[in-house]
């Protein structure tokens, strides 16, 4: 019979098409391990299965923010603590080898150890609808700049009487004059040829304008419901207030101090100090996406902000470099939006309870 006062810790390695779960006790001996389809009957049978060997203190999941999603979102309905694992690194792949099972005792070895102590993202508000969002809008502008500058390279090589037509147009113009062009039927004529092919990209390149219009106003009204008052910060937009939402996740109380936040950010200095130099590298590590955020924050503050030019004129004065004066002004922005990001939060929960409050006086 199992001994129900046991406890253990799971391990799960996510796939695409199957899970594999390893259980170990808190001493860390291995008891057991299985695969299980990813599917919703599968994610049930898991769960049951962990919990058949005892009182589960926590489930170690590899790729909370891809295949463990769904995973980690059940296993946090049931009540279970969800520890985020990063997988082995080179060296113990090398040393250890490389299966699933060996990955899912590995990932329940390291939230016993204490190796894995992260908070992974709840992935279910409004800031999850905001990442999806910012994916479409991020293709479509990748698309469109491709389909731009497919359209400017063939009119270096088109015929003069047809490059005349476009010279000098900026991208709009270039586009809508493209997508007006009137090409013959003999598609063998280079010229004729030229004209079908600029006016299928600048009919792309207008519908895709169109599309990123409607998702930037879509955007734009979610990032306001989830965090105004981070959009009324200097330097501060709609893409940005997105991305900045889209690191911190539906449950930014995960990140425990600003200091955490600068670090997801990459913007915290990393100590490379020995002997008697005491000094700190460039951290090149987090999230890059929201150290381009910040970047973008600090080069319109330098621009626009006198308080932010009266710091770069002193430290610039001081014999600081730009890059480095840029640095510090990326982790004072880190610190600004930790705790803006934090007041939403707690205004978020606030309403929260407030709407429970007024629903149970009504029942």
């Amino acid at each position: 019979m199992t001994d129900q006062a046991l406890e253990v810790t799971s391990g799960v390695d996510t796939h695409g098409e199957t899970h594999h779960a390893a259980v170990i006790d808190r001493i860390g001996r291995h008891l057991a391990d299985r695969e299980f389809p990813a599917t919703g009957s599968g994610y049930r049978q898991l769960l049951a299965w962990i919990g058949s060997f005892g009182t589960v203190t926590a489930v170690g999941v590899e790729g909370t923010g891809a295949y463990g999603a769904e995973l980690a979102r059940t296993l946090r309905r049931a009540g279970l603590k969800v520890v985020e694992v990063d997988r082995p690194d080179r060296k113990t792949r090398r040393m250890k080898g490389k299966s699933d099972p060996i990955d899912a005792y590995a990932a329940a070895e390291a939230v016993v150890s204490g190796r894995a102590t992260g908070t992974p993202k709840t992935r279910d508000g409004i800031v999850e609808a905001v990442r999806t969002l910012r994916v479409v809008r991020r293709s479509a502008v990748k698309s469109r700049t491709q389909a731009v500058n497919q359209a400017r390279q063939l009119l270096v090589t088109a015929p003069e009487r047809l490059r005349a037509q476009f010279r000098g147009l900026p991208v709009a113009a270039l586009a809508k004059a493209c997508a007006r062009l009137r090409p013959g039927a003999d598609l063998a004529d280079p010229e004729q040829a030229a004209k079908a092919a600029l006016r299928r990209l600048g009919r792309r390149v207008l519908a895709l304008t169109e599309e990123i219009d409607g998702l930037e106003a879509e955007l734009t009204a979610l990032t306001t419901q989830a965090a105004s008052e981070l959009l009324a910060l200097k330097g501060v937009g709609s893409d940005v207030a997105g991305q900045l939402l889209a690191t911190a996740g539906d449950n930014p109380g995960r990140l425990n101090s600003e200091a955490a936040f600068a670090h997801l950010c990459g913007v915290a200095p990393i100590p490379a100090s020995s002997g008697r130099r005491d000094r700190h590298r460039l951290n090149r590590g987090g999230d890059r996406a929201a150290n381009h955020a910040l970047h973008t924050i600090v080069l319109s503050r330098m621009r626009w902000d006198e308080r932010t030019r009266a710091y770069v004129e002193r430290r610039t004065t001081e014999g600081l470099a730009k890059k480095d004066i840029m640095r510090c002004l990326k982790r004072h922005v880190a610190r600004e939006v930790y705790r803006v990001l934090m007041r939403s939060i707690r205004t978020t929960d606030t309403s929260h309870d407030t709407t429970q409050s007024d629903l149970t006086e009504a029942a």
